[in-house]
């Protein structure tokens, strides 16, 4: 990833996404750059080699607001968008939710949490495996009369399957058929035909939407 001299950008007309995933970044500014025209985004990890804020709250939206946060605090820069986005399974109650990362324990341990996943509901049947991949994401905006928060919301349904196909994506896109694309998990998409359905790409259009 390229570096970026915070510097040399122009606060009014940047805005700094929290993330290192240029991929991300690519997708955020396809959807929301036509309702902010001259506005540049930029990779929190294109600024420099920033500690990851504690991610201690409740809802997704709490998250997403932390990561925004964060990325202001440490950069000086006027607005940041984040997102935060998790698996909720209804016969577990919504979860692992907010947790989908650290389901099993340690952060990230994708065949660990697919793994306790498909034990937790081992018992379930087909008809009950519903579940939703759910993001939330928000736009923090800072100036001289403080700050205004804009959220989008957005999910993509579906339900887990009993075993892991497929080799794209992560976390628990091998468990995961989405109703839109029958017959495939979400690991078994391009990422086109992803990005077309995710639970982001809804949450950005509803921020969008919002503009």
């Amino acid at each position: 990833m390229t570096t970026i001299d915070i510097s040399s950008l122009d606060p009014t007309h940047t805005i700094v996404v929290a993330t290192g995933n240029a991929h991300k970044v690519s997708e955020i500014e396809a959807i929301l750059s036509p309702s902010l025209p001259g506005v540049r985004f930029v990779a929190l990890g294109e600024l420099g080699d920033f500690p990851d804020p504690v991610e201690d709250g409740e809802t997704f939206f709490d998250n997403a607001l932390i990561k925004a946060r964060a990325a202001l605090d440490e950069t000086g820069l006027a607005k940041a968008v984040a997102d935060d986005s998790g698996l909720c399974v209804d016969a577990l109650d919504g979860a692992p939710g907010i947790y989908s990362a650290r389901f099993a324990g340690a952060h990230g341990d994708d065949v660990a949490n697919n793994d306790k996943l498909l034990e937790e509901i081992a018992g379930v049947p087909e008809g009950k495996r519903t579940a939703r991949f759910h993001s939330t994401v928000v736009l923090v905006e800072r100036d001289d009369d403080g700050e205004g928060v804009l959220r989008g919301d957005g999910d993509c349904e579906g339900v887990i399957g009993f075993e892991g196909r497929g080799e794209n994506g992560f976390g628990y896109d091998p468990l995961f058929l989405p109703v839109d694309t029958p017959g495939k998990t979400m690991a078994e998409l391009v990422p086109e035909e992803k990005n077309a359905i995710s639970h982001r790409f809804h949450a950005l259009q509803d921020l969008r939407a919002k503009l």
